[in-house]
């Protein structure tokens, strides 16, 4: 069963952080650094284990860029919910980092984090010395001002800008801010193989916009409980979602249609690439 796998797969990237992390002073930011890769789904940790799996790559390599990516993602998170960003004080049902400890051990936390990513990321266990530089060059490319922060600083600009965004803004928006680092792991495991990232790369990035139209729906009619944050942030902010420029029924079948063709994207893979698939399904059907 696909969220089996899923829990199996966030166990072991646990073990991998409380090894990485456990060998680290034992300070305030350290244990920020802990407490903020703790929980969550780690769905992009699982893209990389099994995008490596997909093509043959030893579990023990593919750990490290997916805790890596996990580092990565840990690090927006953190960054992500303090004063100056979102102002947010719950994240997976907990106090953020700046609120249990303070902004400037948040700071420092999320600093560390991002560098401990591509630590983990060129560690030696990885592989030969050209992939270990390609997956560092395409995760600084997937997670700065090209990708990720690029997302981030597009929704900032929205939140002042008179006119609301229109589809195609919120799509490239979202493209960066959410989609670039589940793209950077659905192609962790061909590039670890060198082998060809097309396919791998479709599939992400109807994966990707569909996990971003999933949240948009979850912020709108989920559970606050359950998605162990506030909910109706963007509505009572005014800003535009697809669920506001679609609406609730149409984002729903604009979600479907995309997991569809990221399914499709893999079809050369056979039944390799059935758990992906599974990912891409589980990406619309959850409550958080």
């Amino acid at each position: 069963m696909f969220r089996e796998r899923l829990a199996r797969d966030a166990a072991r990237i646990q073990d991998h952080f409380d090894l990485v992390l456990g060998a680290l002073d034992d300070l305030d930011v350290t244990r920020a650094m802990a407490y903020a890769t703790e929980g969550g789904k780690r769905l992009r940790g699982f893209l990389v284990l099994e995008s490596a799996r997909l093509h043959s790559i030893d579990p023990a390599q593919a750990i490290w860029p997916a805790t890596g990516i996990e580092a990565l993602h840990a690090y927006s998170l953190v960054h992500d919910d303090m004063p100056c960003m979102d102002d947010d004080d719950l994240r997976r049902g907990r106090p953020t980092v700046h609120v249990k400890w303070d902004e400037g051990t948040a700071v420092l936390a999320g600093d560390a984090l991002q560098a401990i990513a591509f630590e983990l990321c060129t560690h030696p266990e990885v592989g030969p010395v050209a992939v270990r530089a390609e997956l560092a060059l395409t995760l600084a490319q997937a997670s700065g001002a090209r990708g990720m922060v690029l997302g981030q600083a597009l929704d900032i600009a929205a939140e002042t800008t008179e006119m609301p965004l229109t589809l195609d803004e919120i799509t490239r928006l979202q493209a960066g801010k959410t989609g670039a680092l589940i793209e950077w792991s659905a192609c962790a495991g061909a590039r670890m193989a060198q082998a060809d990232r097309a396919p791998l790369r479709q599939y992400a990035q109807a994966l990707g916009l569909a996990f971003q139209i999933a949240d948009d729906i979850l912020d709108v009619e989920g559970d606050a409980e359950k998605a162990g944050k506030r909910l109706q942030k963007d509505a009572e902010a005014g800003k535009a979602t697809f669920v506001s420029l679609l609406g609730l029924e149409a984002a729903k079948t604009r979600a479907t249609d995309l997991v569809d063709q990221a399914c499709a994207a893999l079809d050369g893979y056979g039944a390799k690439a059935e758990t992906l698939k599974d990912a891409a399904r589980f990406v619309i059907a959850r409550d958080s």
